[in-house]
């Protein structure tokens, strides 16, 4: 892999075969810029072609993991036609890339998970977090549907019931609910995330490559039967970005307010 090719992600290649991707933006929460965007699209099928790669664990630089979607970026999808019609394709590859990818991914949740740091975190293979993480998906709350991911994995994780309750109300989930829900695979202490996660990644890249990656294809049947839901998901989504809901929220959310949608 060219690993100079991506800035947003930090990449470090073990010789045991376990890659490190990290969100490396860590004064701004690791929020996901739009060149970010792009390279959380395009790593993916890199990662699935490469021969050194046998299991890839994600996490965040500083005391988040994501806070999704920078500023600029939101802003950009809502002013420019070009833009917006990139990132609707960009949404749709993000997830399917994931998805598609034949290697194991372990995620390491520590702090704010958002947006698409969040969906990367959930279609993880096995998602880890700290008790203290912070995951929402953030979508209503700035006025637009709940896309990119949420659709897709958030009802066969936790059932419907629950998944409409998250998603409408946008309330907060640590750690600890998260685990109890089954939205993560397992929670453990903030100061044992990194420990953890890095045996475990270890573990699965000691283990019989071909067996894992069939049964993850095999399990991922699951997600690919829910794809005509997702794309309906991701192109409610952006039609969001062009109403006027959209300007409000993400106003109220820069200046640490609540929406008022009228």
């Amino acid at each position: 892999m060219d690993h100079s090719r991506y800035q947003f992600l930090g990449l470090e290649q073990r010789t045991d075969g376990v890659l490190i991707v990290t969100f490396d933006n860590p004064e701004k929460l690791n929020a996901v810029t739009p060149e970010g965007h792009r390279e959380l699209v395009e790593i993916w099928p890199e990662i699935d072609a490469s021969d050194e790669v046998r299991v890839v664990l994600l996490r965040g630089a500083g005391r988040a993991f994501s806070s999704g979607g920078s500023y600029d970026m939101i802003e950009g999808i809502v002013a420019d036609t070009a833009t917006h019609r990139t990132a609707l394709k960009e949404a749709r590859e993000l997830v399917r890339n994931i998805i598609e990818c034949s290697k194991p991914i372990v995620s390491a949740i520590n702090g704010p998970a958002v947006g698409a740091g969040l969906a990367a975190a959930l279609l993880a293979d096995i998602p880890v977090a700290a008790r203290s993480a912070r995951i929402l998906d953030g979508h209503t709350t700035i006025g637009v549907a709940a896309g990119d991911h949420a659709a897709v994995i958030w009802p066969l994780l936790i059932g419907m019931a629950k998944a409409k309750y998250h998603l409408l109300t946008n309330h907060p989930i640590d750690g600890e609910q998260a685990e109890r829900m089954g939205l993560v695979a397992r929670v453990v202490d903030d100061d044992q995330l990194e420990e953890f996660t890095e045996g475990l990644a270890a573990e699965l890249a000691s283990g019989a490559q071909e067996a894992l990656r069939w049964t993850k294809h095999a399990l991922n049947h699951w997600l690919r039967a829910a794809y005509p839901i997702f794309d309906a998901s991701v192109a409610y989504e952006f039609l969001g970005f062009l109403g006027p809901d959209v300007s409000e929220g993400l106003a109220a959310v820069k200046e640490k307010r609540k929406p008022d949608f009228g």
